[in-house]
């Protein structure tokens, strides 16, 4: 009875993937995007810094719950985190797939193609008041980061110019005297300054913002 009831849940196994594609080795989407470099940087010099995966399909008729990626390693199925809607994932190298036969599997159809990064974030402290010196330099320890991730080839690196704080209903900083006022976007971007980075005063907010973007 045993040998009779596996053939028929093996068959559903299958079909519950069919649809599932090849999409890059494990590997190399992890090398290609330096994530092993990011986290061989010690934990106190990457500590302002929140890095992900992003996997936006250029068709945007696409959802990111459309988007749905495995990874198979031998026998072994395991699903990657899901993507949140703005397509980022958070995404953590496993060294047990790091061999040259594990693959990411999509969901996605054949001839769909993906544009694949990363977004940053620094992490904002709780409650409305925070040191300007720990917020803003994290545009600093970014590029510094970029740079190792990047190795030799930092000079044609991108860098981080700014922190985007993102609100969900218009909202105000103050920063010392001056005040910034949300965008049409419910967004103030602020580039780090060099006098108010020793000076280190509050950044006081209307409402916290849901995200504070490295742009």
């Amino acid at each position: 009875m045993k040998k009779l009831t596996v053939l028929p849940l093996l068959l559903l196994s299958l079909a519950a993937h069919a649809d599932e594609r090849e999409w890059v080795p494990y590997k190399k989407l992890v090398e290609d995007l330096r994530f092993d470099k990011f986290y061989a940087i010690p934990a106190a010099e990457r500590d302002k810094v929140n890095l992900y995966l992003t996997v936006k399909p250029n068709n945007k008729n696409y959802k990111p719950s459309d988007v749905v990626l495995t990874v198979v390693h031998g026998s072994e199925r395991a699903p990657l985190p899901a993507l949140t809607p703005d397509f980022r994932m958070a995404f953590v190298p496993n060294a047990k797939w790091m061999s040259e036969d594990s693959k990411v599997m999509t969901s996605l159809p054949k001839g769909e193609k993906s544009e694949v990064g990363y977004d940053a974030t620094t992490p904002l402290p709780d409650g409305l008041q925070w040191q300007y010196a720990p917020v803003m330099g994290s545009v600093q320890q970014m590029n510094q980061v970029i740079k190792k991730m990047a190795g030799a080839l930092s000079m044609f690196a991108p860098s981080a110019k700014a922190v985007v704080f993102k609100f969900n209903h218009p909202a105000q900083l103050k920063v010392g005297g001056t005040v910034y006022n949300t965008d049409g976007k419910n967004q103030i971007r602020l580039k780090p300054d060099t006098a108010l980075l020793k000076e280190n005063p509050l950044i006081v907010a209307s409402e916290h913002p849901y995200e504070a973007e490295l742009d």
